[in-house]
């Protein structure tokens, strides 16, 4: 090595064999330099930490049915997963909008995306919400497919300085953008007991949401291992079994995070304008991962079917083949509904 060459860098040693902690896994945090390692964990059912793998891809390219010269929305981008595969069946001619209000995870997406060659002429990025749906309907004409993925990226969950896991050590924050509203442990700190047991019935339908805010209300906690802790301390003194802790342990977690980031606010917002956003014969597909987004997302789709807003709609959600549940296990809760809009504007007098 010259003395003009940088001094190698050595990556961080760590006990064991194995990495087990999210900063250290270089080999699955750098995929473009690991292929081989990424595959291998892939092989196990597993997804690389850092990563995110797309759910449903061909039912919803199959519900979508994008075309050549299209202009398209993925709402949720997220990873990019579903946008590197939609981009493809637009072009030539077409055009695809992601948005997305992670600041944190969208740069690098974006990153990402325009390393597999898609230039600003075909993929247009934006940070934001759903509320400035109709400013970008203005700029891109319409839209004739829209995609919306509700799930939590798997990049977002593995970090655990995003807190968004009982897994891992980590502030208790939740946030989709943590630069905005506050986190889930002011939150929490801020409910009364009855509320707690409220929020956790209505969000994630948490059969045992007394029980977990009557041990966890009048708590100091400000970590996700703090409120993990006193979740599975109270309900073991309940005698429930390992099994139903973990549930409650994902729907409390789940609970919390709706209610920071105000998601069923949100998801009915943009349900309302989607069909103010689509163009004649424009179809539309969302992914859910619980019961209380499918219901919305349901009653919207009934709705507008009565209404004449939509002439078509999925009959019954779809889910993930038996194959796809099996190398991916995130798939497993994942319900996919779809709707298309009539051919002819439909005009109300």
């Amino acid at each position: 090595m010259s003395q003009d060459d940088p001094p190698r860098q050595r990556r961080v040693r760590y006990r064991g064999k194995h990495p087990r902690r999210f900063e250290d896994k270089y080999k699955e945090l750098a995929p473009e330099l690991h292929a081989d390692e990424q595959e291998k964990v892939r092989a196990r059912g597993h997804t690389p930490a850092g990563t995110h793998r797309p759910i449903m891809v061909a039912e919803i390219m199959a519900a979508l049915d994008p075309k050549p010269g299209e202009v398209a929305l993925d709402a949720t981008l997220g990873y990019g997963g579903h946008a590197s595969v939609l981009l493809p069946s637009l072009l030539p001619g077409g055009r695809l909008f992601g948005v997305d209000v992670d600041p944190l995870e969208l740069p690098r997406t974006e990153a990402r995306l325009r390393a597999m060659g898609f230039g600003e002429d075909v993929l247009t990025v934006r940070r934001m919400n759903f509320a400035g749906l109709p400013r970008l309907r203005g700029e891109s004409g319409g839209f004739d497919v829209i995609l919306a993925d509700l799930g939590v990226s798997s990049m977002q969950i593995d970090n655990p300085a995003r807190g968004f896991t009982w897994k891992a050590e980590g502030p208790l924050d939740l946030r989709l953008n943590p630069q905005r509203g506050r986190p889930a442990a002011d939150l929490l700190a801020s409910l009364g007991e009855q509320a707690l047991a409220d929020l956790l019935t209505e969000n994630s339908d948490e059969p045992h949401a007394a029980v977990i805010a009557r041990g966890v209300h009048g708590q100091e906690i400000r970590t996700t291992q703090a409120l993990a802790e006193r979740i599975r301390s109270t309900l073991r003194a309940e005698r429930v079994d390992e099994d139903g802790v973990k549930r409650a342990l994902q729907r409390t977690f789940q609970a919390l995070r709706i209610a920071v980031n105000d998601e069923f606010g949100v998801l009915e917002q943009f349900l309302s304008l989607l069909p103010g956003c689509l163009n004649p014969g424009g179809r539309v597909a969302i992914l859910t991962f619980h019961s209380g987004e499918d219901r919305r997302v349901k009653k919207a789709f009934l709705q507008g079917l009565r209404d004449g807003s939509y002439a078509e709609v999925a009959p019954q959600p779809l889910r993930a083949s038996p194959e796809e549940r099996r190398s991916n296990p995130r798939s497993t809760s994942a319900k996919l509904r779809w709707a298309r809009l009539p051919l002819q504007q439909v005009r109300f007098t």
